[in-house]
């Protein structure tokens, strides 16, 4: 089969090789899937760096969340089990750890709907507890996770305001139905924030960002208010002021998703079964802005560590799906 692997750490489009390798075999309690569908997340690229809190031994193939074929014709998503990731034509899993793929969406869209819309709701309904009614900030809005965020927000029925970087990033925030958007190049994001609000500021604020996008959440964080900390995107980890926290009252709470795949899985499994019913009335549909064969999966990857790409990328592999030729 066709695998890109990472021999040497680096930057994706430097380190990831495309190469003809055996398919994996799975080992005690996995499966083998046929990938249909993998998408590109942010820590592909920091694996590729060796800056993930995963360091998988070299040489491995990225690719942490797929949908994938069973032998027996299920249509499944899965964390592939490194170091055989999902940038292949075929990987390996944990059978228990299987989710059905929602009939409501293709491949593309199914393999988006794991790892960020999972982070987003355990992070917006688990964590922070968002009611309907009040008003949830999503930083990095247009991204992948962000993009997740905010529709999981309208669904709850809460006021959205999307934070976005550029013109074509405020416009995509803005089709995802944020109801407030500010282009943090061209405004004043706390000064946006505080008119919005009218004063009073986001009960909820969500971000993958961190650095000073971490800074502009507590300046605009409202009386008892929750920001969820999921990722540091910007590469800059945020030093928080607890006395600050103490004076306005308000609470910064960690989400690391993975966690729940070995603290509480039934909490996994109950969240993917809220997604497909949402997905199933059109509450929710992962924006995939790209899908792109095996053969660009480097160039995809380094993209979306750069941060120039909307929404999820998601690679192609099978040659049913008419990505390879």
């Amino acid at each position: 089969m066709q695998a890109w692997q990472v021999h040497e750490l680096g930057e994706p489009g430097e380190v990831m090789r495309l190469a003809d390798v055996e398919r994996p075999t799975p080992g005690a309690g996995q499966v083998l899937l046929r990938v249909r569908a993998a998408n590109i997340n942010f820590p592909d690229a920091l694996m590729c760096r060796g800056q993930y809190q995963v360091r998988p031994p070299l040489p491995f193939t990225p690719g942490v969340e797929i949908c994938g074929e069973t032998e027996d014709g299920r249509w499944v998503i899965a964390n592939p089990a490194l170091p055989h990731g999902g940038f292949a034509e075929y990987a390996v899993a944990d059978a228990a750890a299987l989710l059905p793929a929602p009939d409501a969406l293709d491949d593309a869209e199914a393999a988006a709907l794991h790892i960020g819309y999972q982070t987003a709701w355990f992070a917006l309904h688990r964590r922070a507890r968002l009611e309907a009614g009040e008003t949830l900030l999503v930083h990095a809005a247009a991204g992948g996770v962000g993009s997740a965020a905010v529709q999981l927000g309208k669904a709850a029925g809460a006021t959205v305001i999307g934070v976005a970087g550029g013109a074509g990033k405020a416009a995509v925030a803005r089709d995802l139905g944020c109801d407030v958007v500010i282009d943090r190049r061209e405004q004043d994001v706390v000064a946006a924030v505080k008119e919005a609000t009218g004063g009073r500021g986001a009960d909820v604020i969500f971000d993958p960002v961190g650095g000073e996008a971490y800074t502009q959440s507590a300046k605009t964080v409202a009386f008892e208010g929750r920001i969820v900390i999921v990722g540091f995107a910007s590469g800059a980890i945020p030093s928080p002021a607890l006395n600050h926290a103490l004076i306005k009252n308000y609470a910064v709470l960690g989400l690391h998703w993975g966690l729940y795949n070995t603290k509480n899985p039934k909490l996994v499994q109950h969240c993917h079964e809220q997604l497909t019913g949402l997905a199933a009335r059109g509450a929710i549909k992962p924006l995939v802005s790209e899908r792109v064969p095996l053969a660009g999966a480097a160039d995809a990857v380094q993209r979306v560590a750069d941060g120039v790409t909307t929404g999820r990328v998601t690679v192609l592999p099978s040659r049913e799906n008419g990505a390879a030729a």
